[in-house]
């Protein structure tokens, strides 16, 4: 699939969870300390360097991007680690990338491999003709799925499905449009599994099922007033169509192949939700850095699971669901690079007010010192929209205090308007997250003329926005 793929989860999706120590997993006594306070916005340019050549590079210069991403991603990680080094020595550097790397960077990308494989094991097969009523269906189950196989997964899983059921229609650009704002963001609101942005604040010490419990009322708005809009938008256009001519009729019955990857997938849940259940109070000190165990027990059972889906699954049927390794390579290189060069800008927002980004910290904290949920909501949203909504999150994470303990209780409204903003205007642009690209370019592939990046702005702004302002007067008002 190639260049389709360029940001996948995610999804690409962005991202480093975490960099400073969290409960789940602390920095031992004695570890070297990085002041956040000291540092100037010039240590941030090579973080924003990075996400801006995702952002734009896949649409000004697709062919250099294709051939030279990682050469990119590893130009912008030395920018940041070089002169780290020479002003920071050798025991910090050290420190900040075991740390990132260990306890952020592996478990974000074993994750996002795990999904991956699994999903892009499954394939639904059969002739369906795309109603409204079928292809409101399509984006009902798909929502709901996305929780579970992540946005990337429950995105490739049911993309090509919808296209072919809608091959005979002349009006099908909304369907994919609608499939973006649903499957491919919205829908992964109440797992950590869902969106990238949520599986770092799982590795945080969010509980994973903190979002399914939050996240759930402004998820159904947020579904139901698109499935509604939806539903009429494709119900109009549906009786304008031409009848659909009988000999495009098909004998396939419906099916789906490699069903043991359903199972796997329920693995993949079980091994996740071990990791945030089960605390031996084992763990393994690196460098100063604690590697706990059950965390290890779960990357090892996710690798384990990619490994049978593998093995299991016949080539015939990966082949036809267009898979190829080449997202999660390109993924894997362009966070390595992302999760190196976040350290700065975490370590500025973290001084708060002091900071280098005492500016941010201000539009979102009132004047008794109080977060602003309205603005952490816009904010998040804007930046997730044409950043990446993962590494989003994590900087308004770290800005309203980087506790999972506080933002879990009397803080809980801050970081569902941090989540909700993450995930949710995700769905803005073709590259606020990862599977909006890839969905575009698999569409256009199959002949579908889709809008332009800012012709697609032109749906987000009418149809998103409006439901973002209800759920901002809803929720956070």
């Amino acid at each position: 699939m190639g260049r389709r793929y360029d940001r996948l989860i995610g999804s690409l999706v962005g991202t480093c969870a975490a960099f400073a120590a969290s409960p789940a997993a602390a920095a031992t006594a004695g570890a070297p300390h990085l002041d956040g306070a000291e540092m100037g916005l010039i240590w941030v340019v090579p973080f924003v360097a990075i996400l801006l050549s995702i952002a734009l590079f896949p649409l000004f210069a697709p062919e250099f991007w294709h051939h030279h991403f990682g050469k990119v991603a590893a130009a912008c990680a030395a920018a940041f680690l070089v002169p780290f080094l020479v002003v920071h020595g050798v025991s910090l550097t050290i420190y900040e990338v075991v740390h990132v790397s260990l306890l952020e960077y592996l478990p974000f990308i074993i994750l996002l491999l795990a999904l991956f494989t699994v999903a892009g094991g499954i394939r639904l097969r059969g002739s369906i003709i795309g109603t409204p009523a079928v292809n409101t269906g399509f984006l009902l189950f798909g929502t709901l799925l996305a929780s579970w196989t992540g946005t990337t997964g429950a995105a490739m899983l049911l993309i090509r499905p919808v296209i072919r059921a809608n091959e005979w229609r002349r009006y099908k650009v909304h369907t994919i449009v609608f499939f973006i704002f649903l499957v491919a963001n919205i829908g992964g609101s109440l797992t950590p599994l869902g969106d990238p942005p949520l599986f770092l604040g799982f590795l945080k010490g969010v509980s994973f099922f903190w979002p399914t419990q939050h996240m759930f009322l402004p998820m159904v708005v947020a579904a139901t007033v698109l499935l509604a809009v939806y539903f009429a938008i494709d119900s109009t256009l549906f009786r304008r169509e031409a009848p659909r001519p009988s000999d495009e009729a098909s004998e396939e019955t419906f099916g789906i192949d490699g069903k043991i990857n359903i199972l796997l997938l329920a693995g993949i849940v079980g091994a996740v939700l071990l990791s945030g259940i089960w605390k031996p109070g084992i763990a393994f000190d690196i460098y100063h850095v604690q590697l706990e165990l059950q965390g290890l027990v779960r990357d090892v059972l996710l690798l384990l699971i990619t490994f049978l889906s593998w093995k299991l699954t016949s080539r015939e049927n990966r082949e036809a669901n267009g898979f190829s390794w080449f997202p999660i390579i390109e993924v894997g290189k362009l966070f390595a690079g992302i999760f190196l060069t976040i350290i700065p800008a975490i370590a500025i927002l973290k001084a708060g007010t002091g900071g280098a980004l005492g500016s941010v910290v201000s539009l979102v904290t009132n004047d008794a010192g109080e977060p602003v949920d309205t603005m952490y909501f816009w904010l998040t949203g804007l930046l997730s929209s044409f950043l990446d909504n993962a590494p989003t999150y994590l900087v308004f994470f770290n800005t309203a205090g980087g506790d999972p303990a506080a933002l879990m209780g009397p803080f809980a409204s801050t970081l569902l308007a941090i989540s909700a903003g993450a995930v949710f205007m995700g769905a803005n642009t073709y590259i606020g997250n990862a599977p909006n690209f890839m969905v575009k370019a698999i569409a256009e592939e199959r002949g579908i003329a889709m809008p332009s990046f800012f012709g697609y702005m032109l749906w987000s702004v009418g149809i998103l926005i409006p439901i973002f302002v209800l759920i901002t007067f809803l929720f956070f008002h």
